[in-house]
């Protein structure tokens, strides 16, 4: 008990201290006044928080391992010494924002979150009130990558001054965008490495959650593409682009129907890629990243029609089977989101002002959603391996190797039948070469004699000899 008020209590200190501040008075980011060393170390540090080491956290929660509550005790606290630099610092200033909006929302987040914890270990009132914490704490913690990488965007437009005014429509639509194709990235490989028994389960296939999800997304992008006024070809390209995902994703939901693989996901992304790679911009640097864009969702829906129709022949991944090829989507989506995040009108000039070419500027989306893909992937590793997940596998292997040198069955009967025995088990196994203690047939191999390997004769059902 001790132990469990001594921790909410250094928690509400450190969010006392983060926040004990006054509020910069100033209207609008100077660009001209640099960014100090406590600022970076305040980016650098909530963004090893919130993109990695809160999501580890969060997996070890869900494989019930033991390192889950000292690891989330230690980000809890760091978070709010990450928030402490972020208020007090020198250089610029920055006005309310929406960064700090989400901040102080964070902040009362975590501190429920750490209080419900804290309740869970203490092992009190389990009959009536933690049945009802559990599931709360548990969906609260699933969501904190969510709201990091949320707060990660807005600290980045917040520290360079974007997105404010005009520029707000367009950013707002770059970063949902982008975010939600690594967000579908994300999933395609939750389902593929640990989601196919769901699946199976529940009968249904990966095509059905994918058409119903583009369909929602669909009608609401019909009718939020246009604010008023004249329209221009970009509302109308964008505008149509919904009608293209409910329209196609209805289709898909028909077709998916009853666990059915379906061709439409993949096909309305090569669709939306081949819009976007022809999207006319103003920069030169502009156009080659969105054709860029463009040409990554176009490769990864292609590999995703191959990948359901000829690698996998129309059925679902067998469960615990993962073919280096299928990494192949979910990684492009990974590229294609990356990439359409970068493309905001504000980011683009910039790097055409410093002198950046689209080369450079490219290679760096790809490292980084290199980054972004090992992520992804590692955190689904460890959920795998970790915890309860751990014991499992464990298990598994410890049955497999008693089982592993004993006599494999096939059909009910010994490999070592005579009609599976093959010459080499011929040539290895001991036998009589004078045919005593044998029959007159003597020692035989797919039903005949011992074998002339060079003239068998191919027309008397056996097996043909050397030929060239």
């Amino acid at each position: 008990m001790s132990r469990a008020i001594l921790y909410v209590s250094l928690v509400l200190l450190c969010a006392t201290y983060a926040q004990a501040h006054e509020h910069h008075n100033i209207t609008q980011i100077d660009p001209e006044v640099p960014i100090d060393g406590k600022i970076y170390f305040h980016g650098a540090l909530q963004t090893f928080l919130w993109g990695i080491s809160f999501p580890i956290g969060m997996v070890l929660g869900l494989s019930k391992s033991k390192y889950h509550v000292p690891l989330q005790s230690i980000n809890i606290v760091l978070v709010f010494v990450g928030m402490y630099f972020g208020h007090h610092h020198g250089g610029r200033q920055y006005p309310e924002t929406v960064h700090g909006l989400m901040a102080k929302i964070i902040k009362w987040i975590i501190i429920t979150q750490g209080a419900l914890g804290t309740f869970l270990k203490l092992h009190i009132l389990e009959k009536n009130v933690r049945p009802w914490v559990v599931p709360f704490h548990s969906f609260i913690g699933k969501i904190f990558p969510v709201l990091g990488w949320t707060q990660m965007l807005f600290g980045v437009a917040t520290a360079l001054g974007y997105c404010q005014g005009g520029h707000l429509g367009q950013c707002a639509a770059h970063y949902i965008m982008g975010s939600a194709f690594i967000g579908y990235a994300a999933i395609m490989v939750i389902m593929l490495q640990i989601g196919q028994k769901w699946l199976e389960r529940t009968g249904r296939s990966q095509e059905m959650l994918d058409s119903t999800v583009i369909m929602v997304w669909g009608i609401i992008n019909t009718f939020t593409e246009h604010h008023g006024g004249p329209w221009t070809h970009k509302d109308m390209q964008h505008t149509m682009m919904g009608v293209l995902w409910w329209a196609g994703g209805l289709l898909g939901m028909f077709l998916s129907r009853n666990g059915k693989r379906s061709f439409v996901p993949a096909v309305i992304i090569i669709m939306t890629g081949w819009g976007m790679s022809a999207h006319e911009q103003s920069l030169m640097i502009s156009t080659k990243i969105h054709g860029l864009f463009g040409y990554a969702l176009i490769a990864a829906g292609a590999l995703r029609l191959v990948e359901v129709c000829f690698v996998l022949n129309d059925k679902p991944t067998p469960s615990g089977t993962v073919r280096i090829f299928q990494h192949l989507p979910p990684y492009l989506l990974t590229l294609g989101g990356t990439l359409f995040m970068s493309a905001t009108d504000e980011e683009l000039r910039y790097a055409d002002g410093v002198g950046i070419d689209h080369v450079s500027y490219a290679l760096f989306d790809f490292s980084l959603s290199f980054l972004l893909y090992l992520i992804i992937t590692f955190l689904v590793h460890l959920y795998s391996n970790s915890g309860k997940n751990a014991l499992n596998n464990k298990e598994d292997a410890i049955n497999a190797e008693e089982i592993g040198y004993s006599k494999i069955q096939q059909n009910g009967n010994d490999l070592h039948d005579d009609e599976n025995d093959g010459p080499e088990a011929y040539e290895l196994t001991e036998h009589d070469v004078s045919g005593s203690g044998s029959s007159d047939e003597g020692l035989k191999v797919r039903g005949g004699d011992e074998i002339d390997w060079i003239n068998q004769n191919e027309n008397d059902g056996r097996s043909g000899g050397v030929r060239l």
